[in-house]
Formats: structure tokens, C-alpha cells, sequence
């Protein structure tokens, strides 16, 4: 069991991304681990990297390797035990990940809600408004909702995606409502209903991954993992996982606590938009057999043109 004096006296690394949003989730990751375990913030070090992902700008994640873009640099100082523990965004996770890594903590989730820029509802998007993602659910719920707009990639941190927008390179974006709250821009934008527009699986949550043999450091972080918040993302993850999806595979998913398990809603798509299949499921919080059912579901009844985009399960 790690103690408070042995934390004053070695500390910790924390690794993290650059980027505003990154530098925001690891200041809060320890500032909870330091309320949590009664020590100053002090010995949690910061030590951050600027990720592949956030080097490139001018393609989507898609297009130029995918989720791994935002882990491995993290994962190569994890490994080599140049930081203790690296925190994530945990929806730029992949699904598969090294043997050598754990989830030490996922803290308590945010609000899963996109955020519509530039328009109060889909609804009231303009006739054939040009709206700026890189995400292909988002492309893909639009395009089913409001076949008549165009989908042009919106790449960036907040500020940017925002610049852009400014500049008239799109007449609407969407953000998440969990960064927009974790950088201090809760005004920003119109909130859209999550039963409605389902979120990206894992949206909101804040990951923690250190390696799996160091004890010392999964005891320091279960101090902070929230069960509920733990068990929606691994549900979403499992459901990931049974679908064989990609960065090019536009799903939507939102959890709700259900008495002592989970209600899940999940919709894949065509990235045209065109195709829509959903379904959902009730089971109990440490089933992963029920995200996996869910996904065969999902599976069975998909068109071509959805399934072509899901390999199933590994």
C-alpha cells in the first residue's frame, strides 16, 4: 500500500499530452490525487509530450494511423519507466491494448453532450450548411439527420476548431461538452440532447494507465477510480471490441446507470449517413458478455454498408 510518506518522499510522473484539454485532465488527475491521498500536488510531476497526433493538423485521425497517434509516445516513456502513469482522454484509447499496460483509475465522468457551434439545433442548420468534423459519427448522425449539409475536416485543439470557424471555413462545428467544461468555456455552444445525438463510446471520461506490475502505483491511483464511471467506459469499450471497430467506423453509444447494472443504446452507421441500425441492452455492471451481445445484435441486423466498416470481434 502506497503511504503519504512514501509519496512525499519519491513522488510521481504523470504523463500527459500538450494540448490545453491534456494539460487540463492531467492538472485535474492530480489534483484528485493529491486531495485524495492528503499530499501537496507538488509530488505529482506533470511531464508532458506533444503527441504525433497533435502534430499532424491537416488530415483526419482516420487517415494518418489512427488512436495509437495520441498513446504511443505515452506508452514508450510508460514502458520504459520514464513516468509512473499516463492520463488519457479515454475515447483516443485504443480498444487493444499492451499486456504490459492496466487502467489504474477512470475518474468520475463529465457531461457526455456534443455541443453544436454555430446553430442552435440540427434542425436549425441552414439549408446545405457546410459543418466542420473530423469525427465519422459525427459526419455520419449528421448526415442521417440533415442529408443536405457537407462534412468538411475540422482538425485541432478547442481554440483552433474555433478560429476556423471564425474565419468562415465552416458554418457550424461541434465540441464536447466535458472539454469545453474542463477548459473553462462552458458558454460556448449549444448542448445537444444525448438521447437524441448519441455520444462517441468512452466520451467525457478521463483514463489513467500505468504498468501492469506496479503495484505501487495501481494502489496510489485506486484512490481515485469511480466505479460507475469505470464500469460505463469498460462496458463501452467492451462494445468496441465485439464490434471490431476502427477510427473509420461511425458508432454512437450512451450508458446509463440502470438500478445495479447498465442500460446500453448504441447506433452504427454508414459514413454517408445513409444506413442507421441501433439497439440496446440491460446487464450487470461486470458483464462483459453483455456489450459483446449487444454488438452481435448490432452486427446481424447491419446492411453491407455498415457492416463492410466492423471486422466483429477479435
Amino acid at each position: 500500500m502506497t503511504t503519504q510518506t512514501d509519496t512525499q518522499k519519491h513522488g510521481f510522473r504523470l504523463g500527459t499530452r500538450r494540448s490545453p484539454l491534456a494539460m487540463a485532465q492531467a492538472e485535474e488527475a492530480r489534483d484528485r490525487l493529491a486531495a485524495a491521498h492528503g499530499i501537496d500536488p507538488a509530488h505529482i510531476e506533470i511531464v508532458a509530450v506533444t503527441a504525433s497526433g497533435d502534430r499532424i493538423q491537416d488530415r483526419a485521425l482516420a487517415e494518418i494511423g489512427g488512436k495509437a497517434l495520441w498513446t504511443k509516445e505515452l506508452d514508450a516513456w510508460l514502458a520504459a519507466g520514464e513516468i509512473d502513469f499516463a492520463v488519457h482522454s479515454a475515447k483516443d484509447v485504443e480498444t487493444i491494448r499492451p499486456a504490459a499496460f492496466t487502467i489504474g483509475a477512470i475518474l468520475p465522468r463529465e457531461d457526455v453532450r456534443d455541443v453544436l457551434v454555430g446553430a442552435e439545433s440540427i434542425r436549425a442548420l441552414p439549408q446545405g450548411a457546410v459543418v466542420g468534423t473530423s469525427a465519422p459519427r459525427r459526419a455520419a448522425q449528421l448526415l442521417h439527420a440533415r442529408p443536405d449539409c457537407t462534412v468538411v475536416t475540422f482538425r485541432g485543439n478547442v481554440a483552433t476548431r474555433l478560429a476556423k470557424l471564425a474565419a468562415g471555413e465552416a458554418d457550424a462545428t461541434f465540441l464536447a461538452a466535458a472539454g469545453l467544461k474542463r477548459l473553462g468555456e462552458t458558454g460556448t455552444g449549444h448542448p445537444l440532447d444525448e438521447e437524441d445525438w448519441l455520444p462517441a463510446p468512452a466520451q467525457a471520461a478521463i483514463m489513467i494507465e500505468c504498468r501492469a506490475d506496479d503495484a505501487r502505483t495501481l494502489g496510489f491511483l485506486a484512490a481515485v477510480d469511480h466505479g460507475e464511471s469505470r464500469a460505463s467506459v469498460l462496458a463501452e469499450r467492451a462494445l468496441l471490441a465485439g464490434l471490431g471497430g476502427n477510427c473509420h467506423s461511425p458508432i454512437a453509444v450512451l450508458t446509463r446507470l440502470d438500478g445495479d447494472g447498465l442500460a446500453m443504446r448504441a447506433a452504427l452507421y454508414s459514413p454517408d449517413g445513409a444506413e442507421r441500425v441501433e439497439g440496446a441492452a440491460r446487464f450487470a455492471m461486470d458483464d462483459p458478455e453483455g456489450p459483446a451481445r449487444l454488438a452481435a445484435d448490432l452486427l446481424a441486423r447491419a446492411v453491407p454498408a455498415i457492416a463492410v466498416h466492423f471486422a466483429g470481434p477479435a
